[in-house]
């Protein structure tokens, strides 16, 4: 009797201790990959890119069969804006989720500028990164080209691409005028870029056949930034080069549509984003991904037929209209964005920011930001509305529209336009007009071409919306009315003395 006793003790303990271990190497196993089930991100980001430039935007003459059928396995967005119709400004707000006045950056910055983003802004990479992320950009940057601004200094692990636009004047790396010939820079058919590699110059981009390759270079690098880091959680950026002036496209795609030479590399780039969305199903991570795809302005249109579209809406970049602002998004992300959805509520690359930051469970910055949360609209929330309204500013500081629900009040400012004059053709540019706008309400419903003014039919409309904008002033400021907001900090700034540090 006692050794059936102390044989069934025996095994008593043994599975005791059995249990013991397991739960410990659970917990062990829990411990070491913290990070393990924490989504990755894909920002895919073109460059005067129109609303219109996407098949499931209504393209014609040439196709984007990898961007259709990633829209048909996640959401496209009508009503998606960029914070502002230009480069910099525009990508400052992207990665910062601040309206980039609000942050000291407007406009684009040029080979001689000697500012760029703040070390003190925060940006995605750099909050993804106390998340344990690996993080990395391949492609334009436009946040200022000397080193204190490079990406590697705003949270990034690895960085290759070009500084800044690739129509830029010729400068050397340290943004001294350089010419060929001194006498007749305007011989100059091409600009001379610096091709940077981390925080160092490692070529140049001299000729058109040169820009040619620097989609597929892009992707190549993306690609292997996902095989070598497949097993972590990572931030990959994609800022393309493409289709800002002057096109290059490489043979792969050269004559491929009936577009001309933007079709093509439009196409190139829709190549480009099918195979980034195929290595991540090759590796088996494409369902624990978020992917999206948006440009950062609307198209260059005094450049004709090496423009895009707006897809009929007003004006084009340069513009606080919606054919400068309105822009394509896409969003993939399986199980949790619906297949083939779309969402005609408001949101703008503002919210990425804030966005990201709630998927990841990542802490958003101490100082103020202008992003929302849009992650109920990802999914599938009909619901919910996220984001009130939008200020549209452009120049330094002038607010010269705001918009809440379907109501966008336009106030009088000069602007540029495309109207009445012919474009360029074949890379060259064609003339602007000037112009300046009256104050106008429009129903953006019913009139997304912004052409019937209703502010006599709807007069609470417009008094809500002014004292909207009230807001935008005492916060942001105003150049129009000679304004200083009370919340806008500093662009990071340096001296010419301090280049070589």
């Amino acid at each position: 009797m006692n050794r059936i006793e102390d044989s069934t003790e025996i095994v008593f303990r043994k599975t005791i201790i059995y249990l013991w271990v397991v739960t410990a190497m659970v917990f062990y196993t829990g411990c070491q990959q913290p990070n393990k089930q924490l989504p990755n991100i894909v920002i895919i980001l073109t460059d005067d890119q129109g609303y219109g430039d996407l098949g499931i935007y209504g393209a014609t003459q040439f196709s984007t069969p990898h961007l259709d059928q990633m829209a048909a396995d996640g959401m496209r967005f009508t009503h998606f804006y960029a914070a502002q119709a230009v480069c910099s400004a525009s990508r400052a707000a992207l990665l910062t989720g601040c309206y980039p006045n609000r942050i000291g950056l407007t406009g684009a910055l040029f080979p001689t500028s000697k500012i760029g983003l703040n070390s003190n802004e925060e940006t995605i990479a750099e909050m993804l990164r106390k998340k344990g992320y690996v993080t990395g950009v391949f492609g334009k940057w436009h946040l200022g080209h000397l080193k204190p601004f490079l990406p590697l200094q705003h949270g990034f692990d690895e960085y290759f691409g070009l500084p800044y636009s690739n129509d830029m004047w010729p400068v050397d790396f340290a943004g001294n005028p350089v010419t060929k010939d001194s006498e007749k820079p305007w011989k100059i058919k091409f600009p001379v870029l610096p091709l940077i590699e981390g925080n160092e110059k490692i070529g140049e981009i001299t000729t058109l056949e040169d820009q040619a390759q620097l989609v597929t270079q892009y992707t190549e690098r993306a690609l292997a930034f996902i095989e070598k880091n497949r097993e972590k959680p990572f931030f990959l950026y994609l800022p393309h080069t493409m289709p800002h002036v002057p096109l290059g496209v490489s043979n792969k795609f050269k004559g491929k549509s009936e577009q001309g030479m933007y079709g093509d590399v439009m196409m190139e780039i829709d190549w480009s984003v099918g195979q980034v969305l195929k290595s991540l199903k090759d590796h088996n991570i494409d369902k624990n991904t978020l992917v999206i795809f948006t440009s950062d302005n609307g198209p260059w249109l005094n450049f004709g037929n090496h423009a895009g579209s707006t897809g009929g809406l007003r004006e084009g970049k340069g513009t606080s209209f919606e054919g400068g602002q309105r822009v394509p998004c896409i969003m993939r992300w399986p199980n949790i964005i619906p297949k083939g959805t779309v969402c005609n509520k408001l949101a703008t690359t503002l919210d990425v920011f804030s966005t990201i930051a709630a998927i990841t469970g990542a802490s958003l910055p101490d100082h103020k930001i202008d992003g929302v949360n849009i992650q109920a609209l990802l999914e599938g929330d009909k619901n919910a509305n996220p984001r009130e309204g939008f200020y549209y500013y452009y120049q330094k500081n002038n607010l010269e529209a705001v918009r809440k629900r379907k109501w966008k009040l336009v106030f009088p400012h000069p602007h540029i336009s495309y109207k009445n004059v012919l474009p360029g053709n074949d890379g060259r540019a064609g003339a602007y007009t000037q112009d300046t706008t009256r104050f106008s309400l429009y129903n953006l419903r019913r009139d997304p071409g912004e052409v019937y003014d209703v502010k006599e039919l709807y007069p609470d409309v417009v008094a809500e919306l002014e004292q909207f904008a009230e807001i935008a002033r005492e916060d942001l400021g105003d150049d129009l009315q000679q304004r200083r907001g009370n919340n806008v900090r500093e662009s990071g700034n340096i001296d010419k003395n301090d280049l070589d540090e």
